[in-house]
């Protein structure tokens, strides 16, 4: 374990960031992601600092190519960073050898992709356990009831993925996200293959998810409608963050949007 980072430190605003810091589910400080070498190379993150508050539901927005994927990626520990630090609770990922990552990943975060990514010969059950089952664990039978019945699948778990429709499947892949009860759940454009309204339901169980048991979200999205369910949007802009916005509205978060366009 290294030490968390130190509370004084601030975002590209010169906001000091203590209150979150000192209580961050997943944090960046100076983060710099860059791809390729030399002139050709390009910063998909310049030295970035945000945290991602405990028990609280955080959208990340921006263009397409501002950054948004790549912060979340690297929050993730799913790619690492070129160099600045990435924290999931007080751990720092830069200090985790391969397996070490994987392990984190696999034990104390959740994730929640446009595509479900489930696994087609597993049944629903199968698939919200897998990642408890890859650890060799078993998930507590009172939490596996909860998030079953939270997400409406008591009569799916049987189900095959080919068997569900994709609101069903993403309603197994976030149960499979909640069921360890993660440090952290990183949602990768959630809604992006589904219907208004099957998208507002998988929203409505994220926030349910954190108003009720305390839930630390992460996601993506590109929709105003969606990040107005969050606690907070950050705006991501040619790999910096660009502004911060506390109880967000669909309208509010739209008017930033348009201006980021700009």
């Amino acid at each position: 374990m290294s030490p968390h980072p130190d509370s004084a430190v601030v975002d590209q605003h010169g906001s000091a960031l203590s209150s979150d810091a000192d209580d961050a589910a997943a944090m960046l400080v100076g983060a710099v992601k860059r791809y390729g070498a030399g002139e050709s190379a390009v910063a998909a993150l310049d030295d970035v600092t945000i945290a991602f508050p405990a028990g609280k539901f955080t959208a990340v927005m921006g263009p397409s190519g501002s950054g948004k994927s790549t912060m979340m990626h690297c929050a993730a520990g799913l790619d690492r960073l070129t160099s600045g630090r990435a924290f999931v609770g007080s751990t720092d990922l830069s200090t985790l050898d391969d397996r070490e990552l994987t392990l984190l990943r696999r034990e104390r975060i959740g994730f929640v992709f446009q595509t479900f990514n489930l696994v087609q010969t597993l049944t629903a059950e199968e698939n919200i356990c897998l990642p408890l089952t890859l650890s060799g664990r078993r998930p507590s039978g009172d939490v596996l009831d909860q998030v079953v019945s939270l997400l409406r699948l008591g009569d799916r778990l049987r189900h095959r993925p080919s068997e569900l429709s994709g609101g069903q499947q993403q309603r197994v892949a976030v149960a499979r996200a909640l069921v360890a009860r993660p440090q952290v759940v990183f949602a990768d454009e959630p809604t992006g293959n589904l219907d208004t309204r099957t998208g507002q339901e998988i929203l409505g169980f994220l926030r349910s998810a954190v108003d009720e048991d305390h839930q630390s979200i992460v996601m993506v999205t590109h929709d105003p409608n969606a990040a107005a369910w969050a606690d907070r949007v950050v705006f991501v802009v040619d790999g910096h963050v660009h502004d911060v916005m506390d109880r967000p509205s669909a309208d509010a978060v739209l008017d930033v949007v348009k201006g980021l366009g700009r």
